[in-house]
């Protein structure tokens, strides 16, 4: 695929987004459905790792590889020198090139014949989203005001939870009727013919347009707007020595540990201890994913949203404390007797869980300049997912292999319960961001 001129991308980005334009709403629209594949793709292996085992003959550990490690080695490391890129050129064009690789690779999953294939496929995978995410918030944060921006990223989060629950529940109901090898045809495929109507709709705004204190004329950015863009070290000198970036990034890590690991386990658990079909599992845990996450996400937005008009420690003090109050009812949930009680129960973590989402990332995009945007949410996504999806799609089915002498077929629940550490530790360390973020903010 050609790459556009640097010309061509400056004429295209010569037009910021009004403050009222409705175009942003078509344009956040788009971004949600490729978001919403992202994760579609990403985690319809947690509700096909049953069916994939038994035919491949694989252990929890070697799935948790697949599921985090395979993944997570590019699509984390790579996304660094992508979002570089994007700083520098069309930020659709890359979304675009990025959500048609990483759905190719999603089909290339259903020819698998044992680990050493799959595992490649789903690296592969990670390789296409490693450009599918930082352009995405850094082209949020250009089309909505700063007041507005929690909210805007928590809607295009909802792709998480509406991704994830589509792959749950497509993916089991596909498996269950055909194949999970035509699960992975299907979902992909569909990516595939998605993504030349992304890059038809969705346009690349003056970068910091919005921003009041960076704004650049119209009729100048087209002449300076690929010469402002920063160097990489420049980017690193500005952000890495800030201490509210670890601990905003170290935070979300620590509840992505839990939040990775326990979304692509909990259908393991459901099957294993609660005795669901694939298909009840799908249907189950589907509805679970999607009214529970697409609640916490939008409730995150707007609490930190409202509550930082007066104090701007509300982006980090909002997840804190709802990784606090979820795990009572998480541990409720896993020991409920009634499916209905456990359905409710699990509603609440698997929100509150999702709730950092626009509140801390939109908190990562104040503490740079706009054009350099796209490289600190890579570095910011870069320490997340590393320990996120790699240490936690891994570590809990490690230690289902580890406990299943003892526990047996309830190995995967005690699994589980080793995660609220994670959840305690990520609540800390937001508290501490909260406390230092007012002096790292940046207005520009």
């Amino acid at each position: 695929m050609a790459t556009p001129s640097s010309h061509s991308i400056a004429v295209a980005a010569a037009t910021p987004a009004a403050p009222g334009s409705r175009a942003r709403y078509v344009v956040l629209a788009m971004l949600v459905l490729a978001y919403t594949f992202n994760f579609l793709d990403r985690q319809i292996l947690g509700i096909l790792k049953e069916p994939i085992k038994q035919e491949l003959g694989l252990t929890d550990t070697q799935l948790g590889l697949m599921g985090g490690l395979a993944f997570a080695m590019l699509y984390s490391t790579l996304a660094v020198p992508i979002a570089w890129l994007a700083d520098r050129t069309s930020r659709p064009w890359i979304m675009t090139g990025a959500l048609g690789l990483w759905s190719a690779f999603t089909m290339a999953c259903g020819l698998a014949t044992g680990f050493w294939s799959l595992f490649l496929a789903r690296a592969g995978v990670g390789f296409g989203e490693a450009g599918g995410v930082a352009p995405a918030y850094s082209l949020v944060s250009d089309y909505f005001p700063r007041e507005q921006r929690a909210r805007a990223l928590a809607a295009y989060s909802f792709g998480i939870p509406v991704g994830s629950a589509l792959g749950i529940l497509f993916g089991g109901l596909i498996a269950a009727s055909m194949s999970w090898r035509v699960a992975f045809f299907i979902v992909g495929g569909a990516g595939v013919l998605f993504a030349p109507i992304f890059k038809l709709v969705v346009k690349d705004p003056v970068r910091g347009g919005l921003d009041a204190a960076t704004a650049i004329a119209p009729s100048i950015a087209p002449s300076i707007a690929p010469s402002i863009a920063p160097s990489f070290s420049n980017v690193v000198a500005t952000v890495l020595p800030k201490p509210t970036f670890w601990l905003l990034a170290l935070g979300a890590a620590s509840a992505s540990v839990c939040g990775y690991g326990v979304a692509f386990w909990l259908p393991s658990f459901f099957i294993r201890s609660l005795g669901l079909t694939l298909v009840e599992t799908s249907w189950f845990y589907g509805g679970i994913t999607l009214i529970g996450g697409v609640a916490g996400i939008w409730l995150g937005g707007v609490v930190a949203d409202r509550f930082a008009k007066k104090n701007r420690a509300a982006y980090a003090l909002t997840p804190a404390v709802c990784f606090l109050v979820a795990l009572p009812f998480a541990y409720a949930a896993m020991n409920a007797t009634s499916l209905v009680w456990a359905f409710l129960l699990f509603l609440v973590p698997t929100g509150l869980n999702l709730a950092w989402l626009g509140p801390v990332v939109g908190a990562v995009q104040q503490l740079a300049p706009a054009n350099m945007r796209t490289t600190t949410s890579a570095l910011f996504l870069l320490v997340n997912n590393l320990l996120g999806i790699a240490v936690g799609l891994w570590i809990f089915g490690y230690l289902s292999d580890l406990l299943a002498p003892r526990y047996g077929t309830e190995s995967m629940r005690y699994a589980l319960y080793c995660g609220a550490g994670f959840y305690v530790l990520a609540s800390l360390l937001l508290w501490l961001a909260s406390r230092r973020l007012a002096a790292d903010w940046v207005d520009g």
